[in-house]
């Protein structure tokens, strides 16, 4: 469908968000006060690709995935977008596990932590998966810019607390650690401190245990 056969409302919406790495229908509401012939009007967008529907009300445009992708940035933009989808959050987990290669089995998916109700979003895009933690166990990341984007992501030592975490009414024993495949050779002196005091802060006999297992 070129641009000149779309309907009056969707060259508005296609001018207005193609410039913008996301946008919401919030955005759009004064450009049509039937709200209705709004949605309707998102769906047939949506459906031809001229956006890409991110989760209910949450969007990018297609040619703004387009220009990543020729910039070769894609990936930056999609970790940047990651913890716009479902906000406050941040990369963690698996994701980042592997990049540090502390696991060695590639995520298929983006796995974040929240201080929001745990949910899982799949779109074009890929499947984001966000973890409920505590909110004084929301910390240990970083906000780094990556190409044009800042990305919230957890340092390696936090990727593996949310990681083992998330995982502690599981990890019964020592075997079930070593079962985990958890590669801790470059593992430094203070990494393995700044993992004790997150689990100082978490405050738990189990996660004590569990960091016995690791190093003992």
């Amino acid at each position: 469908m070129r641009n000149e056969e779309l309907e009056p409302l969707s060259k508005k919406i296609i001018f207005l968000v193609e410039g913008l790495p996301y946008f919401e229908v919030e955005n759009l509401k004064l450009l049509e006060d039937d709200q209705n012939h709004l949605k309707i009007t998102l769906s047939r967008l949506a459906k031809s690709n001229k956006i890409i529907r991110l989760k209910k009300g949450f969007y990018t445009s297609g040619n703004f995935i387009e220009r990543m992708k020729e910039k070769n940035i894609l990936s930056s933009f999609l970790e940047f977008l990651a913890a716009r989808i479902y906000f406050p959050s941040y990369l963690s987990l698996d994701y980042v596990l592997y990049e540090n290669n502390i696991l060695t089995e590639i995520p298929k998916n983006f796995t974040l932590v929240t201080k929001n109700k745990t949910t899982i979003f799949s779109n074009q895009l890929g499947i984001f998966i966000y973890h409920k933690i505590k909110d004084e166990l929301f910390l240990g990341f970083e906000t780094k810019k990556v190409d044009d984007f800042l990305v919230f992501k957890a340092t390696k030592t936090k990727a593996l607390f949310d990681f083992l975490y998330l995982r502690k009414k599981l990890i019964l024993n020592k075997k079930m650690v070593e079962e985990l495949r958890l590669n801790l050779i470059n593992f430094t002196s203070k990494e393995k401190r700044d993992l004790g005091n997150y689990i100082d802060l978490e405050g738990s006999k189990k996660m004590k245990e569990i960091y016995l297992f690791l190093f003992e």
